[in-house]
């Protein structure tokens, strides 16, 4: 058996695991003709191994919030090792959105061949990965559990830590992945079903500067695009980004929304009943060639006056979080929104103006993806967030968060959002959590050590 990988921690052999091993054990590891297939004293599990050796640990990621099921496996030093993600673009077209059923019912059917995929992508089993970390809220109940229930079994049956994870959480640290960004920093995150400006302190610790008070820019995009009779595949962002381009973002002059209120909350519910009304009164009825480019033009106007909103609200939020963080270096935007080109130049601008740096995560990573639920599992499993999977995995036994926060903490400058009771708070903050979480685990090494 020649030119095989062997570790030399545990002078063990597996040759299917050479590329895995050349990359994760660099110092530890040296090429070995000698070795012969005697050598081989038992199979090698590389979590074991690369415990002693001090080396990284393999989290694998599960994603179910919504329409897309993602799995991938990233190490804690922020190595990709795979990435499956199917879409359900196809399964809702019909349906102008995303059907709760449908979408669960698609979850079942991808899992296990996403997470067989992302297994032997990276080269390795179950048995070789630390953890398994997956979505639990916030989203789509009914998607959740497809994910939590997966992750529980696959931490049961290769005795591996489980590590919840906030969806909205993951997206702000997965520009952490692709960039070295020190907390604290800025983010703005924007998607389909969240629109927020916050402080991140560090893992698990945020303060709000700024929420929607009725609907996300997310959800005000693939409205719009629907009543302009876009094609919604992949989604109704790209679908009007792509077809404003065509058009004239001057000719309609929508209002701005909140420009009265010097805070950083947001709203697109009145935007949008202007631009439906628009529609109504300059394209009425299907799209058609003789009205395309009056559609192209209100939807480059619509875009014009939705990213404005969002650029002020965070030259704001900017202004504030330098002043109380002197130091604070980075603005990150993250979220399926984050693919929008107009809305990345115009907040470049803003994060010059405010002395910060722009990250946004690769395009790849901004909409729903396995990987940053892997890598924010990896940044809370070196915290020692994780916790046993349950023995119960019935549907009314699953731990799952369709609302919740990231924080209660908000700026006292920040108007607080009004909530209706269908919004109100369910669960205990994910900051908060979080906190108890740290505090129980010092307390617990204070009392092992005294012991």
């Amino acid at each position: 058996m020649s030119n095989v990988l062997m570790c030399r921690t545990c002078c063990i052999i597996r040759p299917q695991m050479q590329r895995f091993l050349a990359h994760t054990f660099k110092q530890s590891l040296r090429r070995d003709p000698s070795v012969s297939g005697n050598a081989i004293r038992h199979p090698c599990h590389l979590r074991y191994c690369s415990a002693l050796a001090g080396s990284d640990s393999l989290v694998l990621g599960i994603e179910t919030s919504c329409d897309d099921t993602g799995v991938a496996v990233v190490s804690t030093s922020g190595r990709i090792f795979s990435d499956t993600l199917v879409s359900q673009a196809d399964v809702h077209a019909a349906y102008g959105g995303v059907v709760p059923n449908l979408a669960m019912e698609a979850h079942k059917a991808a899992m296990d061949s996403c997470v067989e995929d992302a297994l032997q992508q990276a080269g390795v089993t179950a048995q070789d990965l630390s953890a398994v970390a997956v979505s639990v809220g916030p989203g789509l109940s009914l998607c959740l559990q497809v994910g939590v229930r997966k992750a529980h079994q696959l931490a049961q049956q290769h005795q591996l830590k489980l590590v919840p994870v906030h969806h909205m959480e993951a997206h702000a640290l997965v520009a952490r992945l692709a960039a070295d960004v020190p907390f604290p920093f800025l983010c703005m995150l924007v998607s389909g079903g969240h629109n927020m400006l916050l402080v991140a302190h560090a893992v698990g610790d945020y303060t709000l500067m700024g929420s929607t008070l009725d609907d996300s820019v997310g959800e005000a995009f693939d409205k719009i695009a629907r009543l302009l009779g876009l094609d919604l595949r992949p989604n109704g962002g790209a679908a009007l980004e792509a077809f404003a381009k065509r058009g004239d973002p001057h000719r309609y002059p929508f209002p701005v929304p909140l420009r009265r209120n010097s805070d950083c909350n947001f709203s697109y519910a009145g935007l949008k009943n202007s631009v439906r009304l628009a529609i109504q009164a300059e394209a009425p009825g299907e799209a058609t060639a003789a009205n395309e480019q009056v559609r192209a033009d209100i939807a480059a106007s619509f875009q014009r006056v939705a990213i404005t909103h969002l650029t002020e609200r965070c030259c704001r939020a900017a202004v504030w979080a330098k002043e109380s963080h002197p130091d604070m270096q980075t603005l990150i935007v993250a979220g399926g929104v984050a693919c929008n080109q107009t809305l990345r130049a115009s907040l470049d601008d803003v994060a010059q103006e405010a002395g910060l740096n722009l990250v946004c995560p690769p395009a790849r990573l901004c909409t729903d993806n396995g990987v940053m639920v892997a890598w924010a599992g990896a940044e809370r499993l070196q915290l020692g967030l994780w916790q046993s999977p349950q023995q119960d995995l019935g549907a009314g036994a699953l731990d799952v968060r369709p609302r919740w926060p990231l924080t209660d903490r908000r700026d006292s400058r920040s108007m607080p959002a009004k909530k209706s009771m269908r919004k109100s708070r369910i669960f205990t903050s994910l900051t908060d959590l979080t906190a108890e979480a740290l505090s129980s685990n010092q307390h617990h090494r204070a009392t092992t050590a005294a012991l």
